[in-house]
């Protein structure tokens, strides 16, 4: 049988915090058999990028279940990576609108992330994904996942309809069409 597939996918920045995600990576191997890929590129105004890829290949050094991948912008690979993953982690220390969790949720992925910036309005905590404050939360939810394709299946389901309901285009065009047909109807209720 095939190992479970942990995916990060984001650029090696320490505010994304890659050491964090191997350290919890390491919790969960000690239970659970699996593989963590790390994969992204690194930002071209960033000096520091391959300073921290070279942190987390000597972090990951005597494992040979982790697997770094430095991979230019391919929308492709990336693609391809969080369709055959089983957990998609996001362990940012700060992170805005994390575009990596809106793709893994729309393909239904569950995703472990950090509470922090603009990650909680993308996923609701135990029902679109599972949210964590430290690498010892990241370890357990990572676990849980792991432990249950039921419930794994559930938070992808539910982070899909997530994405689907508050971030599409389609959502925008709704509200637009809400607001003229308000304008156009004097009841206080209006059905599209």
């Amino acid at each position: 049988k095939d190992k479970p597939i942990v995916t990060q996918i984001s650029r090696f920045d320490r505010l994304k915090d890659q050491i964090g995600v191997i350290e919890a990576y390491q919790q969960v191997k000690k239970y659970i058999d699996c593989r963590l890929v790390l994969a992204g590129g690194t930002a071209t105004d960033d000096p520091e990028g391959i300073k921290v890829i070279e942190e987390v290949r000597q972090k990951a050094k005597d494992d040979e279940d982790i697997h770094i991948l430095l991979l230019p912008q391919n929308d492709i690979e990336v693609n391809a990576l969080q369709s055959a993953s089983t957990v998609i982690v996001q362990k940012s220390i700060k992170e805005g609108f994390g575009l990596t969790v809106a793709e893994a949720l729309w393909k239904a992925k569950p995703v472990v992330a950090s509470n922090v910036g603009g990650i909680p309005l993308q996923i609701k905590h135990k029902f679109s994904g599972l949210l964590c404050h430290s690498v010892e939360g990241a370890a357990f939810a990572i676990k849980q996942i792991l432990n249950s394709s039921e419930f794994a299946r559930k938070l992808g389901q539910n982070g899909r309809e997530h994405i689907r309901n508050n971030f599409l285009l389609t959502r925008h065009l709704r509200d637009y069409m809400l607001l003229f047909l308000s304008l156009y109807h004097s009841e206080d209720i209006v059905y599209l």
